[in-house]
């Protein structure tokens, strides 16, 4: 390897290090899996947590909201602050702090008896998560030279795909065979075998200047993100953004992250550089993996109770009806770096965006007969899509940043994707729940007001009403059936229309294709960073 003089260019990766750097991948995907594995398992658990016990534990769809989104709360206030502390304390002792905190916590909500207890420990899951998210992507770009980390990143970015696809799977053979806390419990084992790898396997990298540490733009980005996120969630309970509770901590959370961001332009010593935020190809990436996550988000949510509650398919059919789109980002994600070489950033997202959209829009014309096969194509066109929008942004966000920030430049793209997924939860949710209680009412009528009150919350509560009602109530299966079509519809259609400003922004803002650097320029740097190779 030498420099265009001819002289040796210098390696920022220590040898013993660069040897490794794919077995270090596995590990860190390995770790990145288990936190995907537990969402995706959770989507297709939503029904059976929803029953009564000894089936469930009778979570109401506010409850079973509060089950994910208490995750996503915690998860994405602390991921700002896991990232920072990742560049300051060591990657790899953040890393070993959070997958242990997960798995603790994956253990307590496997034996939770309430849904306070399995919200609570689900909150202490996140806790963990924010750890591990942002230090595996950190530890991966401090373990791979500049030219190979497209490469690595859509790697990476495929595991998210296996880990949508062995989570439905494994959470539907699960709850076939055992109870539904099995869907917690077996994310244990995976911790213990990710501990394991990683202490053998990973280096551990910090940021060798760090500079000072900046206490107040932490705990503002923290007091900032939280209330943003917990005003989203509330809304999307409520189903109605402008009640106060909702109103109060959203614009409370803006207003302490304007404050975060004039504090972070005037200090010595920044927790992030604000400045990189003023590169239109920094802003449009983080704003296009909010956006697709707010569209996806919603979708999943939703889908879960069609496959099941209107389509009467089990937990693992539904599940295994994921597969396409698992398998679309686990081929081309890793192969995304070959058709932006060809094509450019701006050009491939674009596109991938617009699979994401008309994926999205094909939702609004399903029915309660629509065949197998169409469900399967429209599936694999949106994992199509993200596995051309992840990869490329992904990149477009790390390398923006100094590689001795990556953990901080991790958090950015971690924390956007949070919010925009609790958005698109609470968001889209609510548009569903508006729609379904808006066509359900007039079927109500002749129910008693505590019970009419109760089947109008979602389609699951009417169903259980229906049940309740033997015969006479098949008139109100139907009528629920009728009524969350029509609400899915509309929310499909609103979660296009928020893909669709995806594309607008990628088309506009992400650069186009550039003339490839000679191998030897893109790779002479700076030596490796002190710390690297431990």
């Amino acid at each position: 390897m030498s420099t265009a003089s001819g002289a040796p260019a210098v390696s920022r990766i220590p040898e013993a290090v660069h040897r490794r750097r794919w077995a270090i991948l596995v590990v860190l995907m390995f770790s990145l899996l288990i936190v995907v594995l537990d969402n995706s398992i959770l989507n297709v658990a939503v029904k059976t947590i929803a029953s009564p016990s000894p089936t469930g534990i009778g979570a109401t769809q506010s409850e079973l909201e509060w089950a994910i989104n208490s995750y996503t709360l915690v998860f994405a206030g602390l991921l700002f602050t896991a990232g920072l502390l990742g560049d300051r304390l060591g990657r790899k002792k953040i890393l070993l702090f959070g997958i242990t905190l997960f798995g603790i916590g994956s253990a307590l909500a496997a034996l939770s008896d309430s849904p306070g207890q399995l919200i609570t420990w689900r909150a202490l899951m996140g806790f963990g998560a924010a750890f591990v998210m942002p230090a595996t992507l950190a530890v991966l770009m401090n373990v791979f030279e500049r030219d190979e980390q497209p490469k690595a990143i859509g790697i990476w970015a495929g595991s998210v795909g296996l880990g949508i696809a062995i989570g439905p799977i494994t959470g539907g053979l699960l709850l076939e065979h055992f109870w539904w806390g099995s869907i917690f419990l077996v994310n244990v084992p995976v911790v213990i075998i990710a501990l394991v790898a990683m202490v053998l396997l990973v280096p551990d990298s910090k940021d060798p200047r760090p500079g000072r540490l900046d206490p107040l733009g932490v705990v503002l980005s923290i007091i900032g993100l939280v209330l943003l996120v917990y005003g989203i969630i509330r809304g999307g309970e409520l189903a109605d953004f402008t009640d106060v509770t909702v109103l109060l901590p959203v614009i409370g959370g803006l207003a302490v992250l304007v404050v975060f961001v004039l504090h972070e332009k005037r200090s010595a010593s920044p927790a992030i550089d604000i400045s990189y935020f003023r590169k239109p190809a920094f802003s449009a990436a983080v704003a296009s993996i909010a956006l697709v996550f707010f569209a996806l988000m919603g979708v999943t949510f939703f889908s879960a109770f069609y496959m099941q509650s209107v389509r009467g398919w089990s937990a693992l059919q539904s599940g295994l009806l994921i597969l396409p789109l698992a398998v679309a980002q686990m081929v081309f994600a890793p192969r995304a770096r070959i058709v932006v070489a060809r094509f450019g950033a701006r050009a491939v997202c674009t596109a991938g965006m617009l699979a994401v959209a008309l994926g999205l829009a094909a939702f609004a014309l399903f029915d309660a007969d629509t065949p197998v096969w169409v469900m399967c194509v429209v599936f694999f066109v949106q994992g199509t899509g993200m596995a051309h929008v992840m990869p490329p942004v992904t990149v477009a966000v790390m390398q923006a940043l100094p590689r001795e920030k990556a953990g901080s430049g991790s958090a950015v793209n971690n924390t956007f994707r949070q919010v925009g997924g609790a958005l698109g939860i609470a968001v889209l949710g609510s548009v569903l729940s508006t729609v379904y209680r808006g066509d359900i009412e007039d079927h109500l009528g002749a129910l008693p007001s505590g019970a009419r009150d109760a089947a109008g919350e979602s389609v699951e509560a009417t169903l259980a009403i229906a049940e309740k009602l033997g015969p006479r109530g098949a008139p109100l299966v139907t009528a629920a059936h009728d009524a969350f079509m029509s609400a899915m519809h509309v929310t499909a259609l609103g979660s296009a229309a928020v893909a669709l400003v995806g594309t607008v922004v990628v088309a506009l803002w992400l650069p186009g294709r550039e003339p490839a650097a000679p191998r030897s320029v893109r790779e002479e740097e700076r030596p490796a960073p002190a710390g690297a190779g431990r």
